[in-house]
């Protein structure tokens, strides 16, 4: 499950097949363009460098509290008080919502910026501390990866970002370890 806010830290890439490599995509302007549209935000694209900062901020923040939960830590160690300065800086209209034919009630924010940005991000964040599991919170067993997620599996034993990537890069990791360590005979 892909959500605004681990798709927001992600945005600090790391090679998984142990190159080194290292990108951080929140400063291009094509990622932030395809950040505010898939998630239907609005911000003026790209940000300003004092809103990248405060980003920079913000996605260490959050990735920060993201080990801290995989590790096993409770929802009382975050900072809450300082989640909420940062979602209170954008007023929000509550709006009835039924134009997809589900019906909810829809948090409209007053202004279409990158503050407002960062507030759903949080918002989204705190969601996922308050209504889903944290156990279920991750990072990516692969070391070069890094990759925040979420393990919506039934099982609860999801251990890459992506079995097809990280998870089979791991698994001919291992093979080829094993093999190596055995003596031929």
């Amino acid at each position: 499950m892909d959500t605004l806010w681990t798709d927001f830290i992600n945005s600090d890439w790391h090679d998984f097949r142990e190159s080194g490599k290292h990108e951080d995509r929140l400063v291009l302007t094509s990622w932030q363009q395809r950040f505010v549209e898939d998630w239907k935000l609005t911000a003026s694209v790209p940000a300003s460098t004092s809103e990248l900062q405060s980003l920079h901020s913000l996605r260490k923040l959050l990735h920060d509290y993201a080990i801290a939960l995989a590790n096993g830590s409770s929802a009382d160690q975050i900072n809450w008080d300082q989640l909420n300065k940062i979602m209170a800086q954008v007023p929000v209209i509550r709006q009835w919502n039924n134009s997809d034919g589900s019906r909810q009630l829809a948090y409209v924010p007053l202004t279409g910026d990158w503050n407002s940005v960062m507030a759903d991000i949080v918002s989204d964040f705190v969601h996922t501390v308050l209504d889903q599991d944290i156990h279920r919170i991750r990072i990516c067993d692969n070391p070069d990866c890094r990759w925040v997620f979420y393990d919506d599996t039934r099982s609860r034993t999801k251990r890459y970002c992506e079995d097809k990537t990280c998870g089979n890069l791991m698994k001919v990791r291992r093979f080829r370890a094993k093999k190596g360590s055995q003596k031929p005979k």
